[in-house]
């Protein structure tokens, strides 16, 4: 597979699952090894509306 140039290193694609019923989006590596992520993981994704972004948190108890 070749690499992404470095300009388009942070553009991901948004993939239909599960027959339509869910979607998800591929995250960079590098992101999951500098947050230490592990598979299966828990994590808290928010909805900000007014900046039309999501946010992924480490789900701590």
């Amino acid at each position: 597979m070749a690499r992404r140039e470095l300009e388009k290193i942070h553009i991901r694609a948004l993939t239909k699952i599960a027959g339509g019923a869910s979607y998800s989006v591929t995250l960079p590596i590098e992101a999951i090894r500098r947050f230490k992520w592990r598979g299966r993981q828990k994590l808290i994704v928010e909805v900000d509306e007014k900046r039309n972004r999501l946010i992924i948190k480490n789900f701590k108890r």
